[in-house]
């Protein structure tokens, strides 16, 4: 008896376990999204895979935590739409402390189905500007701000008539306001110190969704936090003219090095891939072309410079105009959303350039002072390295350079010590090199003395 009732104690408490585990599971979930920065084409598809993750995991709402000076306009309707449409609660939430949801940001805080703030953030200033940042004709502004107008009335009509006059003021005056002010219009629909207060004030509120009506249970809820992955963090991080400028100098320096020592890849492969990032940034940001012209320009001064060497003239003048070339062509990211490019940032990648190539044309200089040798008949007798296999062709490594080799007896292993004997057209001949024995090792002669 005693065994069943201790097998009776086991049942209840995997029954009280199963329980609990179940009671767990049912806790709602919350997908919380961060944006930090300008408001780039990778921000569309992190909300679009975010929204698709909190359909999936059956969320109860998703949070979309915003930071942001702004963004482009075609790019903020299209984010407007993807949150409209959500079959999930979008709740926008202008976080931490000392945060904005300005320019663009104002309109994606408005399309959440509910707007909160922390403290001491800020929201407004949605007035368009130009591709690189500067007013528009007064024709194309007017027009632009109507259409901006009639999307912010849509978007805060439902918030009552103090949210939509200041949001009209937003886009036609550049109007900004702090948390309190845009609660005190109904601009947004709470102030938030934490996550933690915030899901408690969610709890129970009612939203219109794509779909139908939903009231949240925010009870326990739990927060599941989704970051940006690698891929994304990274294109997010590029849209920013100092690394830009960065890669620009790295991807081009990486393929000049491989033109000039051809054969590699590796020097290859990283110029590539460093200029496909900068242009990628590039594109995203506003820039002055005329500005990409003058780095061309530079690099053509840099490459004349190893060239026909003038002693680093034509390299001081180049670093000077890609040093220009940098701060024009990012000029116009002063007025806009986008971090601004750093002189010291400028100044440093044009100097590192400019040391480079230096170094490239000290080189040549030290080249050209070295006497010459004509012909490849200069070569017979050089002690070289086979650096393939020579079965009997291969690779050998003599004086300085790689060259097509053929043995003159036999297969000679990668890493042997070779000497040229001979030379036919641009093809080496070559046999095995056996260093000299030293006294210490030559054989004895026949009365027992060194021979």
């Amino acid at each position: 008896m005693r065994g069943w009732r201790w097998i009776g104690w086991l049942g209840v408490l995997m029954l009280l376990l199963g329980a609990g585990g179940v009671e767990a599971d049912a806790a709602p979930r919350v997908v919380w999204l961060r944006v930090e920065g300008a408001l780039t084409p990778v921000v569309a598809d992190y909300l679009r895979r975010g929204i698709e993750v909190a359909q999936d995991q059956g969320a109860e709402a998703l949070v979309l935590q915003l930071n942001t000076p702004g963004g482009e306009v075609n790019l903020t309707l299209r984010l407007v739409s993807m949150i409209r449409e959500s079959p999930v609660p979008v709740i926008v939430y202008v976080a931490p402390r000392g945060a904005i949801a300005g320019s663009a940001g104002t309109l994606v805080t408005l399309a959440g189905h509910l707007a909160w703030m922390a403290p001491e953030t800020a929201i407004g200033a949605a007035s368009p500007v130009g591709g690189q940042g500067e007013d528009l004709p007064q024709t194309l502004s007017q027009k632009v701000k109507e259409i901006l107008k009639a999307q912010v009335r849509s978007l805060a009509e439902r918030r009552g008539p103090d949210a939509v006059r200041l949001a009209e003021a937003a886009v036609e005056s550049a109007k900004a306001v702090s948390a309190r002010e845009a609660l005190e219009a109904g601009l947004i629909d709470g102030i938030a110190e934490s996550p933690e207060d915030l899901l408690r004030q969610l709890d129970g509120r009612t939203v219109s969704v794509s779909g139908g009506t939903r009231t949240l249970r925010m009870q326990d809820a739990v927060i599941v936090p989704l970051p940006m992955n690698i891929v994304e963090e990274i294109l997010h991080r590029l849209v920013n003219p100092n690394i830009a400028l960065i890669l620009l100098a790295i991807g081009v320096q990486a393929i000049l090095i491989e033109l000039s020592n051809p054969g590699g890849w590796v020097a290859g492969f990283i110029g590539v891939v460093c200029l496909l990032l900068a242009a990628y940034g590039i594109g995203v940001l506003p820039v002055n072309w005329l500005g990409l012209l003058l780095i061309a320009v530079a690099i053509v001064l840099f490459i004349l410079d190893i060239k026909a060497p003038t002693h680093g003239a034509l390299t001081a003048v180049g670093t000077a105009t890609f040093i220009a070339g940098a701060l024009v062509l990012f000029a116009p990211v002063a007025r806009s959303p986008f971090p601004p490019l750093s002189p010291w940032v400028a100044g440093g990648t044009g100097l590192a350039m400019a040391g480079f190539f230096g170094f490239i044309v000290a080189k040549a200089l030290q080249a050209q002072r070295r006497p010459s040798v004509m012909g490849v008949e200069a070569l017979i007798g050089r002690i070289g390295e086979a650096r393939t296999d020579l079965n009997p062709v291969g690779m050998v490594h003599v004086a300085g350079e790689l060259w097509t080799a053929e043995s003159e007896a036999g297969m000679i292993p990668a890493g042997t010590p070779v000497q040229v004997s001979g030379v036919e057209g641009l093809r080496l001949r070559v046999r095995k090199w056996t260093p000299p024995a030293t006294s210490s090792e030559r054989p004895a002669a026949p009365d027992g003395h060194p021979a």
